[in-house]
């Protein structure tokens, strides 16, 4: 449990956001509050889930309101730098990130700017390739992957800067129940704090310490999640399993 006295690690005061397209706010006067652990993102499709991860890694401003990042306000271009040196985001569509030839220059460009040299750009790339064992992809044409081929290559751009938080917007989209697994398989090793947008209940029963709903605009918070055991056919056959159920 985290630190009365400690500042949240990331946190909206008194947000107000709107699209310029849109008439009416995304969100008004939002107060968001991440202490640092694993926190599940859950509503609704357009109830403003994306909005909310590009406001706290500041892809998106506020109209009114401030975005603090362990207890600092993001005001100037170095905050903002700093914020997201800090926080990582893998974007819901992996096309949205990925823009270099191959995919070790895709994994490297991170840390080459942050300041490593190219050799140990590449080493760090391939380290974090070996994590999500995607190594034999290194030379492999970025645009020729398959999506979730890609999915796991934007996660490793991600990871090979060392974000102390990471924001994962539908992290299994697009991967099959292999690639679905070696991903929760990383994501459970890895202790950093998340914030993940999912519907996918069986990732979130397994990575996820609590939740919150996003619903016109309001979130609701809740540290327990109901879990209950249920079965259903599969095209590998029928076995019980884990869902969680709001």
């Amino acid at each position: 449990m985290q630190n009365p006295t400690q500042a949240p690690l990331l946190e909206l005061r008194k947000v107000t956001f709107s699209y310029e397209q849109r008439a009416k706010p995304v969100f008004e006067q939002l107060d968001f509050s991440f202490p640092g652990n694993r926190m599940g993102l859950i509503g609704d499709n357009g109830s403003g889930k994306t909005t909310l991860l590009h406001l706290l890694v500041g892809l998106l401003k506020p109209t009114t309101g401030m975005v603090y990042f362990q207890g600092n306000p993001i005001q100037s271009d170095t905050d903002l730098v700093q914020l997201r040196r800090s926080v990582g985001m893998v974007f819901q569509q992996a096309d949205d990130q990925l823009f270099c030839p191959t995919v070790l220059e895709d994994v490297a460009f991170g840390p080459l700017n942050l300041g490593q040299t190219s050799r140990q750009a590449k080493a760090t790339a391939l380290e974090v390739l070996q994590l999500l064992r995607m190594e034999n992809y290194i030379e492999r044409i970025t645009h020729t992957l398959s999506g979730g081929e890609k999915r796991m290559i934007a996660l490793a751009t991600v990871l090979a800067m060392n974000p102390k938080v990471l924001l994962l917007d539908e992290p299994t989209n697009d991967l099959d129940r292999t690639a679905k697994n070696r991903l929760l398989t990383t994501l459970q090793a890895l202790e950093i704090p998340m914030i993940i947008i999912s519907h996918d209940w069986d990732l979130l029963s397994k990575l996820a310490d609590g939740y919150v709903a996003l619903e016109n605009g309001k979130l609701t918070f809740s540290e327990q999640m109901e879990i209950h055991n249920h079965k259903h056919a599969h095209p590998m056959g029928s076995h019980t399993h884990e869902h969680q159920h709001c």
